[in-house]
């Protein structure tokens, strides 16, 4: 591959999918774009783009459907496009594999500064991409290495998204310490304008849990790793 960094957008409303052409273009991305759900996955599986943004209501497959393809074999940061308060399309899309949503009509500030603030977090390593990786935190039947951003669940890779991964390492960072949605939800997302935690913030980070446990075989009811303190926020078992 060359050293461009690509960008995909799928978007159907031309004049959107133009701006958010110029908005990763500023960014210094190479920037193609796409239609429709299908040329979008075609898209990311030539190219291997550092992001993707996707509109939810699309002709063809929507979004949700396009995003699962789209995880099937890429982890491109992948960014939804959402109706405004859409909330039941915010949680979707997060079940689907996005890692961070914008909503419309949104400014192109407010876009380039979620994808800024992905970028600063590492991109989790393959196989074979070299990096020593520093030092594992290890619990029985879990190991990660944030360096090297990788997880280790029962021998297994649970294959999280990177909010996934930076929930679970903030809560073993914690030690046994309660976090609370709103500080979970600054920790994926560090570069945001200010502290303000919205309603919607908090039940995305309520998805993310659910995904999370389900990815690591956890159960809310006798958690290996992640307790829910009720009214509070999750803390890590057992530390």
């Amino acid at each position: 591959m060359s050293e461009a960094r690509f960008a995909v957008v799928i978007e159907d409303d031309a004049d959107i999918r133009g701006l958010i052409d110029d908005v990763l273009t500023q960014a210094g991305f190479a920037v193609r774009t796409a239609a429709t759900g299908l040329e979008g996955v075609a898209l990311v599986r030539e190219l291997e783009p550092t992001v993707t943004t996707l509109d939810v209501s699309m002709p063809g497959i929507d979004g949700f459907e396009t995003a699962r393809r789209i995880r099937q074999t890429s982890s491109t940061y992948l960014v939804m496009i959402t109706a405004r308060d859409d909330e039941v399309d915010v949680l979707q899309g997060l079940q689907a594999g996005a890692d961070d949503y914008v909503t419309k009509p949104f400014r192109p500030r407010e876009l380039r500064a979620r994808i800024d603030a992905m970028l600063r977090r590492p991109r989790r390593l393959g196989a074979g991409e070299g990096a020593s990786g520093g030092e594992w935190i290890e619990r029985p039947g879990l190991r990660l290495n944030p360096g090297m951003r990788v997880v280790v669940v029962d021998g297994r890779d649970p294959g999280l998204t990177r909010s996934e991964f930076d929930i679970l390492h903030a809560l073993l960072g914690a030690r046994g310490r309660v976090l609370s949605k709103a500080a979970l939800s600054q920790a994926i997302r560090p570069a945001a304008a200010d502290d303000w935690v919205s309603e919607q913030d908090e039940r995305a980070i309520e998805v993310h849990i659910a995904n999370l446990r389900r990815k690591l075989g956890d159960a809310a009811v006798a958690p290996r790793w992640i307790e829910t303190v009720r009214g509070v926020g999750y803390r890590e078992t057992g530390a």
